[in-house]
């Protein structure tokens, strides 16, 4: 494949290998003869919000997975804070998870718990990172402040807009108090003004709380306002790298097809 237009820094700007928290290298999925990924490539630095671009079916999910041990690669290595996930135990995984965040699509959100007891459950499941807080009551409170919902810790899930559950579901991520945090099409769904409300948030968390994100959207608009650098996902490899500007730029057809 012609990749002579794409753009591909080796670092971004006042970045170096010590900054990298995640590093995948050569990764390969397959499922029978359909090849999803094929050498794929990415590093995230800290401070960093990297969006990943690409079609439906381009592999995007099957990353994803393979980055948070879900899904087992059939080659490649998958570095997260110098740690290689495809070689811990499931303790040593489920350590390493409790400081990656992941909001998921559809806020995935416990239809039969209140919002307070959606916040409690990964502090339960997290028991021991969590013993010197006793009071899990402070805790909610300062998670749903961050997002602006400090007011519905007992309402139910079926009680709450689409934007108010994507924040409450990313309240419910920020109380790990979390490294790296994994979006998975943030605005999907949401009406625009909604969807620039969730983009200001996630603007805000990175900025307050020095998280590095990882965002895989659709939404260009999304990438233009949120991404520090962008990743467009073709046939299975990290076709092209770049800032947002840079990409826009680029004279290759399957670069400029993501921007019309």
């Amino acid at each position: 494949m012609n990749k002579e237009n794409a753009i591909t820094p080796v670092f971004p700007v006042g970045k170096g290998k010590e900054d990298v928290v995640i590093r995948i290298k050569d990764l390969k999925k397959r499922f029978g003869d359909n090849h999803v990924l094929n050498g794929f490539n990415m590093e995230l630095y800290q401070g960093e919000n990297l969006v990943i671009m690409g079609k439906s079916g381009s592999g995007k999910t099957v990353m994803i997975k393979c980055l948070v041990g879900l899904m087992q690669p059939d080659s490649g290595s998958i570095e997260v804070m110098g740690k290689d996930i495809t070689k811990l135990d499931r303790k040593a995984l489920d350590l390493l998870r409790a400081d990656i965040g992941f909001l998921f699509q559809g806020s995935a959100l416990y239809d039969s718990m209140t919002v307070r007891e959606n916040l409690e459950f990964p502090l339960r499941r997290h028991k021991e990172r969590f013993r010197d807080r006793a009071d899990t009551e402070t805790l909610v409170l300062e998670a749903l402040k961050s997002v602006g919902l400090s007011h519905t810790t007992e309402l139910m899930p079926a009680e709450l807009s689409g934007g108010m559950k994507r924040r409450v579901a990313l309240a419910r991520t920020l109380i790990m108090n979390p490294r790296i945090i994994l979006y998975d099409e943030p605005t999907s769904g949401l009406d625009p003004i909604t969807a620039k409300e969730i983009i200001e948030l996630m603007r805000i968390i990175q900025a307050r709380y020095r998280t590095s994100a990882l965002i895989i959207t659709h939404d260009v608009d999304c990438a233009r306002v949120i991404s520090d650098r962008m990743i467009l996902l073709v046939d299975g490899i990290n076709y092209a790298e770049g800032t947002y500007r840079e990409l826009q730029r680029s004279a290759d057809p399957q670069v400029k097809a993501f921007f019309k």
